[in-house]
């Protein structure tokens, strides 16, 4: 497979390692082996020379001078070019022991530089290279010639990130992302070479992620104005992607393993098909980190990324620093024989091509592949509408699509509720219907019932449940125990995406009940650390000293999570501050003041007296501000905060100059004096 193989040496830990399979390599492919040394002559030169005001006196004349120069230049040139030879001898050796082919390289100048001129035009097809050379830190993740080789170079690139400890045994398996594209595929007919040549397995992962599009509106629902809001429609949106969308993908991502099984097949491979859902490159790396791969093959972009682009695809480079194995970039193509030969021998009547002209062009190649390997299947020759509607029912069967012409004025019922569900245990996902004989997406036949029974007594066992809306109107239920292992997580920002996530995954598998089981992956797969939590049903079990509970919510059942006890009136007063920012500020003021003068409960009083705290810091500010204040009433303590209209000047400005909406004085965006500064007299009971 391989014929000239190019190692960049500098005698590190993983240049060694490289040497030594890029050896096994030239064995194996009787191919020829170029080591390569850069040295840095160059730049010795030129920092000497910087120095020279330096020197002493006595050396400050230009014959003298000229004869340091002249030694500096001969010393540092004869010694990095001794080092070079050092280096490339012991591999020369190793070579000629082997009876391999082998050439010597050396240059002077900038490493990567060098490296990529030296590979241009040359007819090396792979390059194995250390991920870290002598120059590594304790916190290196990938050094920056490795980085700069595997970014710019046009062959393939093994990259070095796994040296073996003394005894350890060889790993035994080769992991290969697929995507549908052809580089995947290309990717796979490597590893699959590879594999037959060492005697190593095979094992391919494809990712979807129907996660991104619930997070990204759940991230920008309290931001629209109720107008734009209803232009979103959430709900149907939603609803499209759970009947159809969902499940689309997972079908499409495991049509692309069955024909790299396929291919691996007519190859005499036998190869394990591994479906996840996630971020693609998380999901690989945390699969790696759970069964350790040999080696992680890739084409360097995926299916989404342009034909002509030369750079490494985000994924691709995320695996390639953070995976702990060895990762092959590959540049092989390869179109599946069955796309080839539907490409070739199938044709599109006018009216189906012309309907594929209205497929977005991000997805077009996909759907396109869809419908050409059913075409196949079926024994069609010529692609017509009923052909592609045909092909839309696999991968959105009529129920879903009736579901979809409703979704305008009803969402269809959650399955949960009335009945059972079944959920495939080779690739998780939920069937349309209870009592489910076949898996539609990767056509398993063993399912796990889950019926509403089930969850309520778990539930039970978890503390309870607790019912809370979510952003597009759908509700869902928490367990107390669920809320627990959410709030673990001290960043809000992350407790929210973490809840989204879990949220999406309830809705894909028919739940409307969240325990603590189930929301244990993704608060694992996003911390990266095991959930330890004792249940709220466990006998004697109560909040330890420290530990975050629930106090209280308020009407829209936002929490009021606490390390410390509330009085009734103290968490209630709270809850009138709006929730958010405002209230998560004013509740930290208060818990401080706690802590200060050693009180295990807060009281209204503490309350009332965080709350003066932040008017006080609020109106300094504020009439800090040039011409905040201008006009506002003499009397009363803080005028400017019975205002809005008062801080318009600064927060408008500053909102539109970064391009934000700026809503009408009495909507949702409130500021913390004007929500706090409220008085509040005896006998004076209304909500603010």
């Amino acid at each position: 497979m391989y014929k000239s193989i190019y190692v960049p040496v500098d005698n590190s830990d993983h240049s060694n390692r490289a040497v030594a399979w890029s050896l096994a390599m030239g064995k194996a492919y009787s191919a020829k082996l170029v080591g390569c040394h850069v040295y840095a002559a160059k730049l010795h030169d030129y920092r000497f020379r910087q120095m020279e005001y330096t020197l002493p006196e006595e050396y400050i004349d230009e014959v003298e001078l000229e004869r340091q120069r002249k030694i500096h230049d001969s010393l540092i040139t004869m010694g990095l070019k001794l080092i070079s030879d050092s280096y490339l001898d012991g591999m020369s050796r190793q070579c000629r022991e082997s009876n391999v082919e082998f050439e010597a390289r050396m240059m002077d100048g900038k490493h990567h530089v060098e490296i990529l001129k030296d590979i241009v035009g040359s007819p090396h097809d792979l390059v194995v290279i250390g991920a870290l050379g002598i120059g590594r830190a304790r916190d290196s993740v990938i050094g920056s010639v490795c980085e700069r080789v595997a970014r710019q170079s046009d062959r393939d690139v093994w990259v070095v990130k796994h040296v073996p400890e003394p005894g350890e045994a060889e790993r035994d398996t080769i992991l290969v992302g697929v995507d549908g594209s052809p580089q995947s595929f290309g990717a796979l007919m490597t590893a699959i070479d590879l594999a037959r040549t060492f005697d190593k397995k095979v094992e391919t992962i494809a990712v979807y992620d129907p996660y991104l599009h619930y997070s990204v509106f759940n991230g920008i629902v309290n931001v629209l104005t109720e107008q734009a809001a209803k232009v979103f429609r959430f709900e149907e949106q939603n609803q499209l992607h759970e009947e159809i969308i969902d499940t689309g993908l997972a079908q499409i991502y495991q049509s692309h393993l069955e024909v790299a099984e396929r291919m691996a097949n007519e190859a005499g491979v036998e190869i394990k098909k591994t479906l996840l859902d996630g971020k693609p490159f998380q999901k690989i790396i945390d699969h790696a980190r759970k069964t350790n791969p040999f080696l992680i093959v890739l084409g360097r972009i995926g299916v989404h990324s342009p034909k002509d682009e030369t750079a490494l695809g985000s994924n691709v480079e995320n695996i390639l620093r953070a995976a702990t194995c060895d990762v092959l970039l590959s540049t092989r193509l390869e179109v599946p024989t069955v796309d080839v030969r539907a490409e070739e021998t199938i044709r599109w009547t006018p009216e189906a091509e012309a309907r594929m002209k209205n497929v977005p062009e991000q997805v077009k190649g996909i759907a396109r592949t869809g419908v050409l390997r059913l075409a196949l299947e079926k024994g069609h020759s010529v692609i017509t509408n009923a052909v592609i509607d045909e092909a839309m029912d696999r991968f959105m069967p009529k129920s879903a699509s009736a579901a979809t012409k409703a979704l305008a004025e009803a969402v269809a019922l959650e399955r949960a509720k009335s009945g059972p569900v079944s959920m495939c245990k080779s690739c998780g996902v939920a069937a349309t219907q209870s009592g489910a004989v076949k898996c539609t997406v990767c056509g398993a036949t063993d399912f796990e019932v889950i019926s509403p029974e089930m969850i309520e007594k778990i539930a039970a066992a978890e503390g309870g449940l607790e019912e809370e809306t979510t952003y597009d109107g759908r509700k869902l239920r928490w367990s107390e125990d669920a809320r627990k292992g959410l709030w673990t997580m001290k960043n809000a920002y992350q407790r929210r995406r973490v809840k989204a996530r879990v949220e999406k995954r309830a809705r894909m598998t028919k739940l409307d009940t969240i325990t603590l089981e189930f929301a244990r992956q993704v608060i694992e797969e996003e911390t990266g650390t095991p959930l330890e939590i004792q249940s709220a049903s466990a006998p004697g079990a109560s909040p330890s000293a420290g530990e975050a509970r629930l106090v209280a919510r308020d009407d829209k059942k936002n929490p009021l999570i606490s390390t410390f006890e509330w009085a009734p009136d103290a968490a209630a007063r709270i809850l009138r501050v709006p929730a958010g920012f405002m209230r998560s500020k004013t509740q930290e003021r208060i818990e401080e003041l706690a802590r200060e003068r050693g009180a295990s409960t807060i009281v209204l009083a503490l309350v009332e007296e965080g709350i003066e705290i932040g008017k006080k810091i609020m109106a300094e500010v504020i009439a800090a501000y040039p011409g905040a204040t201008k006009g506002a009433p003499a009397a009363g303590p803080h005028p400017a905060a019975h205002d809005p209209a008062a801080l318009q000047p600064r927060n408008i400005a500053d909102a539109q100059s970064r391009g934000q909406v700026v809503p009408a004085v009495g909507s949702g965006y409130l500021n913390e004096v004007s929500s706090l500064s409220v008085p509040h007299k005896p006998g004076d009971h209304r909500e603010h």
